[in-house]
């Protein structure tokens, strides 16, 4: 019997709340250990269409199709836990049906030692088809991809003793996710897997899911996750929903690009449009029987033209501008051996850094490593137990909070804003929130019924007016969607002041910062570049090792050698290996080169051959109308090829990164 390498196929699905419609006949396919991420601005539908999917919610229309035999995973925010299980009780849960054979092969086995005889061969021969089975089941497999997971999401190790009642939601989010990695379902779906997960944690759950031998379906903001992750972008806008075969910076490329074409070609159709009518109104009002003939010719063509239909707007995005009231001094802030401790426990020690005029500082580290609490210090919110920090000339701070305590929740949106501007207009203060897409009577809402997205958009407004020259922000991206943070990222490399900033987004650190501060327990470390730049430098002290994740993955023992200060001699044919490999890289990045230019080539092609058939030269004549859509055929299998040819080059990348 044939397998089939579809695992997924949805066929015009819709979707609608009261009146409000979501999904429009959404349709997208996904093959077997295929890797796709589903794209969207808050509210687009990405998880309706996920909660479809998986049964929880019955479409108002359309066809979602699975092979017969199929198992589904899907981790939402709030997935179920058993709050009285340890994580590791909880992990182990998973393989209960494994765990029962292996005790069955125990009992059997002191048996077998207390028997002899016929007995004896008869349990022997039971012994046997249990071992099958329990290798069969990867059942000498289970306890390393437990440890291996719970150590790659950091959730501590078995000795743990404390249920998982007492952890926190973010916590048993991380628990939710480990749990359902270690199912292996056909189809992995997961809504935001990155929340609470910090930057190791993530580079974690990265490697693992690129060896994941079965389709992942995901729903995210973070495009550093995606673009390492997925091999297709599903974007859904307005309701519908399009297809890239590429990661996000490639999704993202082509639909400016599509977008661009798409609206030139309706710009120069309605323009011909004008002039063909204006032309008609010109010659019937002429008041002749030859013109009004013509006129009436002209008419008759013009009603046969394709009308191509107007490019959806772009959803609405906040629009930003931070403007420093006046600029600082060269120097900005200056922090010496800073200490700090909690109960007597010392949370850090011997941290110090620089940051002058202009620069864009990221502060990256490990969760609970300390980085909120420094950038408290730093603000003046908490004490400091010793060291010293001093601001530069003329520095004023403007600070973005990721709790929002300076947000009232008992006022209104308009309020929040003039009593912090007094000075503004009722004209300036709405201006200020349409900005921030709060419109009309949405102004009136209070701050305690916004979403952490929409108290986000306020602070941020706040921050937008406060015009300091001095801006620290924690984790300013979280709950923005993708193009949010996208304005986001342009205002700041914009903005002639000075940026500290704490963010898991390597994305956006990449986009905005030119400077990274590793914190550690008794040091920070800069990096002057952004977060590429940060790990090349890493790499380049580091010994190169299999990722862990990868190991688990693949249902290995994970174990990664300790450090060393020296790289492990490579013996002659390992070295050959690598430079064969390094060579093949090499190769790849200029065949994909290659590629890219190929189908820009042919998009502009296909581009001049549409505008050839809204021409009048071309569609009032019927054989070159046919020469031209012709040739626009050829054009358009070309492309498919290259995009193929992309896709396949891709893999192969990124299979030999």
């Amino acid at each position: 019997m044939m397998v089939t390498k579809m695992l997924l196929s949805v066929n015009n699905l819709t979707k609608s709340f009261g009146d409000t419609p979501v999904l429009k006949e959404v349709s997208l396919t996904l093959a077997r250990g295929e890797k796709a991420a589903i794209i969207g601005r808050n509210g687009a539908g990405k998880t309706t269409l996920f909660r479809i999917l998986t049964g929880e919610m019955a479409a108002d229309g359309g066809d979602v199709a699975f092979p017969r035999e199929h198992k589904l995973g899907y981790m939402s925010q709030a997935s179920a836990l058993t709050e009285g299980n340890t994580i590791h009780a909880e992990m182990l849960s998973v393989f209960a049906p494994i765990i029962e054979l292996e005790e069955r092969l125990r009992r059997t086995e002191a048996e077998m030692a207390r028997s002899q005889g016929d007995e004896l061969t008869a349990l022997m021969s039971k012994y046997s088809k249990l071992s099958q089975q329990f290798e069969a089941a990867r059942g000498f497999e289970y306890k390393s991809r437990v440890r291996g997971v719970m150590r790659g999401l950091a959730l501590g190790d078995e000795t743990s003793v404390q249920p998982i009642s007492t952890y926190s939601g973010g916590e048993k989010t991380r628990i939710s996710l480990a749990k359902l990695l270690l199912t292996e379902p056909d189809l992995l779906l997961l809504d935001e897997p990155t929340n609470h997960l910090d930057i190791s944690a993530t580079q974690w759950l990265e490697d693992f899911l690129r060896a994941y031998p079965h389709a992942v379906m995901l729903i995210s903001h973070d495009r550093y996750f995606i673009d390492r992750v997925c091999t297709k972008v599903i974007d859904i806008e307005h309701g519908a929903a399009k297809t890239y075969n590429g990661n996000y910076s490639f999704a993202a490329a082509k639909k400016a690009k599509d977008r661009e074409i798409e609206t030139h070609h309706y710009e120069s159709q309605q323009r011909e449009i004008k002039r063909q009518e204006e032309v008609i109104r010109k010659l019937k009002s002429f008041n002749r029987e030859k013109s009004v003939k013509r006129a009436e010719s002209r008419e008759k063509l013009l009603a046969k033209v394709e009308r191509l239909e107007k490019p959806a707007n772009l959803p609405d995005s906040m629009r930003m501008r931070l403007n420093p009231r006046r600029a600082s001094g060269i120097d900005v802030l200056f922090v010496r051996d800073l200490r700090k401790s909690f109960g007597g426990d010392p949370l850090f020690t011997g941290i110090s850094f620089d940051i002058r005029r202009g620069e864009k500082v990221a502060l990256i580290g490990a969760n609970g490593i300390g980085k909120t609490t420094l950038a408290r210090i730093v603000h003046g919110d908490i004490p400091r137990d010793g060291g010293s920090i001093m601001l530069g000339h003329g520095v004023t701070v403007g600070w973005y909070d990721q709790e929002h305590r300076n947000l009232d929740p008992a006022k209104t949106l308009y309020d929040e804003i003039y009593d912090s501007f007094p000075y503004l207009t009722v004209t300036q203060v709405r201006s200020a929130l349409g900005a921030f897409m709060f419109r009309g009577d949405e102004v009136f809402k209070r701050v305690g019924e916004l979403s952490g997205g929409e108290k986000g958009r306020v602070s941020l407004a706040k921050l937008m007016l406060g015009e300091a020259n001095f801006i620290i922000m924690d984790e300013p991206t979280n709950h923005l969607d993708i193009y949010s943070k996208e304005v986001l990222e342009q205002t700041l490399r914009d903005y002639t002041g000075t940026v500290l900033y704490i963010s898991h987004d390597r994305y956006f650190i990449n986009n905005t910062a030119d400077k990274i501060v590793a914190l550690s327990p008794v040091s920070a470390a800069a990096y002057l570049g952004n977060y590429d730049y940060y790990l090349s430098k890493l790499a380049e002290s580091a010994p190169e090792v299999e990722s862990a994740a990868t190991q688990d993955a693949r249902g290995h023992i994970s174990s990664l050698p300790a450090p060393s200060s020296a790289k492990t001699a490579e013996s002659p044919d390992a070295k050959a290996r690598n430079r064969s490999s390094d060579k093949r890289v090499r190769q790849l990045k200029a065949e994909l080169s290659r590629v890219e230019r190929e189908i820009e080539s042919a998009e502009a092609q296909i581009a001049q051959y549409d505008e050839a058939l809204a021409s009048e030269e071309v569609y009032t004549d019927h054989v070159k109308a046919d020469e031209v859509f012709t040739s626009k055929s050829r054009a358009e299998e070309k492309l498919s090829e290259l995009y193929a040819k992309w896709e396949s080059l891709q893999e192969e990348a990124w299979a030999n990164a």
